[in-house]
């Protein structure tokens, strides 16, 4: 299949009143950062040399342990790591598997927009292309303080570390329709028609590659798209094709690096069976003797685990089961999940914290939607719901989880009841999605919050939000690529070890996109928004050997 762009169709193609192509400006958030970087770091801790950058960093922390009596006892922890990123980004590929629905479109249409600086006209005016809700692209960093001025100075995230620009991906993907994207974008409904009707040159003619399709996993309402498809039963088989067709476009586009990203269907919940899907050994076994219970996303997964690339699932079906994160283990090759964050999840983790921490308790949540595209209709049957209830369920846990004075643990409850409770106290919290075609992509969801107040008191916050899907999906996807492809050039060592050594393959510092993230195993899942946004900012700041600066802003607290 092509990638990105064909041919020489420059400019904006008939574009009436538009300005002269040298005379358009390119927005803010799709700049390029100056030649050598916006960041130079002065610290002993900190060396830049031809091919990356040396950061030497504290990791200061805290021990807290209860003695018999109930106490608490505080030990300070510091932990020394030296890390080295690569500074070279080089020729970076994004494989999207689900290329030919609307997020996949939205994708590619959104990068060769800006790639070609593409202006389009609206009801409002002319509109320039932009990455307008990228995290990495869209929003800023507090860096430190101007000695001068006693001002915070802010640099955009994408600055912080060599990056890949979106405009420099060259994209390609899977679908298991065979609509060349200029059709498929036009089927998806997202875009202006003036930017679509621009873009068709430069689409026209893409095929997205055959993918995999088993009935059983996504809705049967998709057999109707299911026309580009890799032929047979034979899983072993089509997981050799896939990692052939991964191996054919890095070399065919002379790629450096290269991420695989699953946004297609949700996929119903795989069955955690002993001796099938448990280890990565059994998992292997399981592809050759094509179980039922092996997925196309856990394929991908597979696959690209095999090549040695970066795989990222957009969706919230279990993709990495046991077995499948074993394997990324073995190999040291990076996964991260689940499911895209992008509207009602995102606003219920800040709203659900801010409650907890204000010290108000939640007594339930309520959380309905409605949406008109292909991803409402495959999760209107019930087994692909499921595996979205579950993403959407456990967002407000570890916040509920961190107030025993509101919320009591189940150690508590074990006590007070006399019966085991592996949970402790929650709110109650239902999720209810429906399939309303006439809306197309414009989402509808609406949130109720009853809480508890002082004294027996109770309160009511009812939010309602409509927002375009596949535009807040698609920043997302730039930022999981973007970032994925980062933490691939960064490594680590200890104090006292002599290796350096990449990451844990599990890249849970990609938390802050995904509904559902997926952490190491034996480790606490952290949903907070505002934490998992932190801890990114941490490690980045970390790389460049910057200790953190929070919010004590002790230089205006003291004489």
């Amino acid at each position: 299949m092509s990638p990105t762009a064909v041919g020489s169709t420059n400019g904006h193609l008939d574009s009436f009143t538009l300005p002269a192509q040298g005379e358009v400006k390119v927005h803010a958030t799709a700049k390029r950062s100056p030649e050598g970087g916006l960041i130079q770091v002065e610290s002993e801790s900190t060396v830049y040399e031809e091919d990356g950058i040396r950061a030497k960093f504290v990791d200061r922390g805290a021990a807290v342990t209860k003695g018999p009596d109930g106490r608490l006892k505080v030990t300070k922890t510091e932990n020394a790591y030296e890390f080295y990123t690569k500074s070279k980004v080089g020729r970076v590929g994004l494989l999207l598997v689900g290329i030919g629905g609307n997020n996949g479109t939205t994708v590619m249409a959104t990068h060769l927009a800006n790639k070609h600086n593409i202006s389009w006209h609206t009801k409002n005016g002319i509109q320039q292309p932009n990455y307008i809700g990228s995290l990495v692209r869209a929003s800023t960093i507090r860096l430190g303080v101007n000695p001068e001025t006693g001002k915070d100075v802010h640099v955009p995230i994408s600055e912080m570390l060599p990056m890949v620009h979106p405009n420099d991906f060259v994209i390609g993907g899977w679908d298991i329709s065979g609509v060349e994207l200029d059709q498929a974008m036009a089927r998806a409904q997202v875009l202006d028609w003036d930017l679509q009707r621009q873009l068709v040159p430069h689409m026209a003619g893409i095929k997205p590659m055959p993918s995999i399709y088993y009935p059983d996993f996504i809705a049967a309402n998709q057999a109707d798209r299911a026309d580009n498809l890799i032929p047979g039963d034979d899983k072993q088989a089509h997981l050799e094709r896939i990692r052939a067709d991964i191996r054919s476009f890095k070399e065919t586009n002379s790629l450096d690096n290269l991420v695989v990203l699953w946004t297609a269907n949700t996929e119903r919940y795989a069955d955690i069976i002993p001796g099938i899907n448990d280890t990565a050994e059994n998992l292997l076994a399981a592809v050759k003797s094509s179980h039922d219970e092996v997925s196309p996303s856990t394929i991908f997964a597979i696959a690209s685990i095999l090549e040695g690339v970066a795989f990222i699932n957009g969706s919230p079906q279990n993709t990495f089961v046991p077995g499948c994160i074993e394997l990324a283990e073995k190999h040291k090759t990076f996964i991260g999940g689940d499911d895209f964050k992008s509207g009602q999840t995102k606003v219920k983790s800040v709203l659900a914290e801010f409650l907890v921490n204000a010290g108000i308790k939640p007594l339930s949540i309520s959380s309905y939607n409605h949406l008109g595209n292909n991803d409402g209709k495959n999760l209107s049957s019930q087994r692909q719901f499921r595996s979205k209830e579950i993403s959407k369920s456990s967002v407000v846990d570890d916040m509920v989880a961190a107030n025993a004075l509101l919320f009591k643990p189940a150690e508590e409850l074990t006590k007070e009841t006399g019966e085991v409770h592996k949970k402790g106290e929650h709110p109650d919290h239902i999720v209810v999605i429906k399939h309303v075609p006439a809306v197309g992509d414009s989402k509808r969801a609406i949130d109720e919050y009853y809480s508890e107040l002082l004294m027996g008191g109770r309160n009511v916050m009812n939010i309602f939000n409509e927002c375009e899907d596949s535009l807040l999906a698609t920043p997302l996807i730039f930022d999981l690529a973007i970032l994925a492809e980062l933490l691939t050039r960064i490594t680590y060592r200890r104090e006292g070890e002599a290796e350096f050594q990449p990451l844990y393959s599990v890249l849970s510092l990609l938390s802050y996109m995904l509904k559902a993230p997926l952490v190491k195993p034996g480790t606490d899942v952290v949903n907070s928004l505002s934490r998992q946004r932190n801890g990114l900012e941490m490690f980045l700041k970390a790389c460049l050997g910057l200790e953190n600066q929070g919010d004590l802003l002790l230089s205006s607290r003291v004489w």
